[in-house]
């Protein structure tokens, strides 16, 4: 990460009844994993943009943070960038090599959501 500021805050995705789903699927992983997706995200904030093989577009202003996890497993973590800041809107562990629909479907309709 770096020293300087921030180039792209991070703010987490929140529902309209005021929960964080990124936020409580991170709190529900081991600490290892929750420190190494940490870190990831932490890069892209003080050095966006970022490419591969650290973060991906996924077209429609979608992005992907690409992490290993312990155990040889990889997790994704789903932004847009809004008003200058990182919104985290949707985290999984990925299972498949293609990212699922369903979770590219979800992180559009947050997208959406927080686009109007």
């Amino acid at each position: 990460m770096g020293d300087g500021p921030k180039k792209l805050p991070v703010i987490f995705y929140r529902t309209p009844g005021g929960a964080e789903p990124v936020r409580e699927w991170l709190n529900g992983l081991p600490e290892q994993d929750r420190r190494t997706l940490g870190h990831d995200i932490g890069t892209v904030e003080f050095g966006w943009p970022v490419g591969m093989p650290l973060c991906r577009p996924l077209g429609g202003g979608l992005w992907e943070v690409r992490s290993g996890l312990s155990s040889h497993r990889t997790a994704r973590v789903i932004f847009c960038t809004a008003q200058g800041r990182m919104v985290l809107l949707h985290g999984f562990v990925k299972k498949t090599q293609k990212t699922p629909q369903p979770d590219l479907e979800l992180a559009r309709k947050r997208q959406k959501e927080i686009e109007q």
